[in-house]
This record gives structure tokens, sequence and C-alpha cells, in this order.
């Protein structure tokens, strides 16, 4: 098998939207990749994101809210931004990771109770979803035509 292909979903808190990228690309990613996640102010992992992936089906035990410091000097295939503030002051990774920014609303900043805020989480992880398809769809057909060209 050759090497996993290395992900790392930034966001501000690392309370959420990154969180649930995270767990969502290691369930329908595989052994295929390698996820982290991280934010550059973590505020700790929500209990929304923990319960909208337990809703899922999706054992999240493993989550806790990380700085991108973490991961300075590390190397990525790709780095995904997930909101626009932390598009201008994410880091610089080496090796030249593949920068792509997905604009996604913070659903940790829905005010309420529990229940009236649930539905942005479940918003949020429906959206994130659907994107990390398109996503490892896009990497499979980039990694199927270098295979080809290659064999060339």
């Amino acid at each position: 098998m050759s090497e996993p292909i290395r992900v790392l979903f930034v966001c501000t808190g690392n309370s959420a939207r990154s969180i649930m990228a995270e767990a969502l690309l290691r369930r329908h990613g595989s052994d295929r990749f390698e996820v982290h996640s991280a934010g550059t102010d973590p505020r700790g992992v929500n209990p929304l994101t923990l319960r909208v992936l337990a809703d899922a089906g999706i054992d999240a035990s493993w989550a806790r809210s990380k700085s991108v410091n973490e991961f300075l000097g590390q190397r990525f295939d790709y780095v995904i931004s997930l909101c626009d503030r932390v598009r201008e002051v994410c880091p610089e990774f080496p090796g030249g990771p593949e920068l792509i920014h997905w604009s996604i609303p913070d659903p940790a900043r829905a005010s309420g109770s529990d229940e009236t805020t649930l539905p942005a989480f479940e918003r949020t992880a429906a959206e994130l979803c659907t994107r990390i398809g398109f996503l490892i769809e896009a990497i499979e057909q980039t990694i199927t035509r270098q295979e080809v060209t290659e064999r060339a």
C-alpha cells in the first residue's frame, strides 16, 4: 500500500467544523487518508459536535481540540481551511500542500439552547459530508491520472 494522503482541516476554534470534517474523512476515506484537524484559537470540542457525530454512528472519542501550532513543520498533501478568518492567518506548511478553502459558517456561533442550535450543527455536518465526498472523488481521479501517466 502506498503512503496515506495527509490532510489537515483548519478552522478557528477546532470545536465543530474541523472536528466534523476530520471525523467524516476518517470514516469515508478509510485508511487511504491520515487526517488531522486544528484551530488557530482552540476552544475545546463542542458537545453538539460529538452529538451530531454520534447520531451519524461515528465514534469521536478520540476528538480533542488542538492548536495548529502542534502541526507546524509537518508535511501535508492537503490543508483545508474551513472559515474565512483562518484562510487569512493559516501558517505555511512544508512541501507545498494543496491549499483548499471551504467557507462554512460556524455552527458554534448559533445562539440559544442546544435544541435550537442543533440544526446548525446538523447542516454543517451534512455540507461537510457532501464536500468530503467530492474531495475523495477528486483526489482518487488525480491519483488515477498520475498512475496512468507514470505507466505511459
